[in-house]
């Protein structure tokens, strides 16, 4: 097989949206593949007639474009059922398969995916003549594995001829399309046996497996949507603003370690580094913490010009993305945010920098610093700073800039005490206990604004 091109498949089932698990499987076939300078094929799994949806087809090639994985040829298995049916005649008609009759709903493991399928009870299936023996394949990942399949029984193929069930559509399909390497999630290690019976039934050369580790919750249980919800799809991660090339790094690492100390890579490079036999064979840990540092690192490293391209439909309408104002403001969004949603959450009524906008009522009470909580003493140092501020030489808020502001009032605050003085000027900028501090405040709200706030504050008081 090693003479042969290298043929991978991603192969998810429309039964819902893309998991990070799947997206992780989606990623180390293509990595593995363009390693290889093979072809990738998307093969959508849709024998599931009652929970497949065009709508979960859509979404997951969607989401596969948005992470920017590629693939070179797309098949549905839908379309291909004629195919299937010539392979189940031809195991019954040499005896390989049978027409079974049942007299109860079938209780198979085979009937699915996922485990059993008692909904569609038919009289009559077509189960796998099972020749009972031991198979032992070798796992790129995790070794040589061996099965004795006689525990299986005669095994559940089809409902009909034309209603091939998973295994008799994977293990055709993979000989049809020629995969040389089955990339996919360990939850399937139990499937293969079947797969290679099926195989060597009809005469289909047997591909090379790489079972990948599971992905494990923090607590070390496995991550699943009834117990984690939302948090393991794609599109709550997108949702919430994720940059794709973020997630791309941090799946490149669930499970993988290049050997070195970098932990930051694109998509380009980690076709050229990925190395199969590095994934680790036990689970891997699903680190939210790591995902928001390495989002964090992408964001950081943003042009302004790519930064406000990314963001324009998370910045309030109010905001003037090509406003003296949004420029000083933009630095400040930069480091207090994690993902793109966040940006929502500091302009709400209660985030940080909603004072921008406009100032809130706020109690006298909280002009007051708490080591000296004397509403004379927040007054009197409210008036020296106003003056102080009044006095700055500017022709327009470009000029109006922390540095300026900083050296106009500072030899006063060193003299007075930073809390004394500094307490009452963030309250009275901003209206709140938790904001920006009150040289990047002032400079944000401009001069005319700043004096303003201050009068308000001294009439407060």
């Amino acid at each position: 097989m090693s003479a042969k091109p290298i043929i991978t498949r991603f192969a998810p089932s429309p039964t819902g949206f893309l998991h990070m698990g799947g997206a992780r499987t989606a990623l180390f076939n293509h990595l593995f593949t363009k390693k290889l300078e093979g072809k990738v094929i998307l093969r959508i799994e849709d024998t599931d007639k009652i929970r497949s949806t065009p709508e979960y087809e859509a979404s997951i090639i969607d989401s596969l474009k948005w992470l920017n994985i590629s693939y070179d040829q797309t098949f549905k298995q839908s379309e291909r059922e004629e195919i299937y049916k010539k392979y189940l005649k031809k195991l019954i008609d040499e005896g390989k398969a049978y027409i079974s009759k049942e007299t109860q709903a079938v209780e198979d493991p085979a009937i699915g995916k996922n485990g059993k399928d008692n909904s569609d009870f038919r009289s009559e299936v077509i189960r796998f003549k099972n020749p009972g023996k031991k198979v032992t394949f070798t796992d790129l990942i995790r070794g040589d594995i061996t099965f004795d399949t006689t525990e299986l029984k005669d095994f559940v193929i089809a409902k009909s001829l034309e209603e091939p069930l998973y295994h008799l559509a994977v293990a055709v399909d993979d000989f049809e399309m020629e995969i040389t390497h089955v990339v996919r999630g360990d939850d399937h290690i139990s499937n293969t046996p079947r797969q290679i019976l099926i195989q060597e039934a009809i005469g289909a050369p047997r591909p090379i497996y790489a079972h990948l580790p599971i992905i494990l919750a923090t607590d070390k249980s496995k991550l699943s949507k009834r117990k984690h919800g939302e948090a393991v799809s794609l599109n709550f991660y997108r949702d919430k603003g994720y940059i794709p090339e973020a997630i791309i790094n941090f799946l490149a690492l669930l499970g993988w370690n290049p050997g070195t100390d970098q932990e930051l890579f694109s998509i380009g490079e980690l076709e050229k580094i990925f190395d199969i036999s590095k994934v680790q064979k036990g689970g891997a840990v699903f680190n939210t913490e790591k995902l928001d540092w390495i989002n964090r690192q992408y964001i950081a490293k943003m042009t302004n010009d790519e930064f406000v391209t990314q963001t324009e439909k998370y910045i309030p309408k109010w905001l003037n993305t090509s406003s003296v104002q949004f420029k000083k403001i933009l630095p400040l969004i930069k480091e207090k945010i994690i993902c793109w949603s966040d940006i929502q959450k500091l302009f709400d009524r209660e985030g940080e920098l909603s004072f921008i906008k406009d100032i809130s009522d706020y109690p006298a009470s909280l002009l007051l610093w708490k080591k000296n909580p004397d509403p004379k003493a927040s007054s009197k140092h409210l008036e020296a700073v106003r003056t102080l501020i009044e006095d700055i030489q500017d022709n327009n808020d470009s000029e109006f800039t922390v540095e300026v502001i900083k050296n106009a009032i500072w030899a006063y605050v060193e003299t007075n005490g930073k809390g004394d003085v500094l307490w009452p000027l963030r309250v009275a900028l901003t209206g709140k206990e938790r904001s920006p501090d009150p040289f990047i405040s002032s400079s944000i709200l401009g001069k005319a604004e700043t004096l303003k706030r201050i009068d308000l504050a001294l009439t407060k008081l």
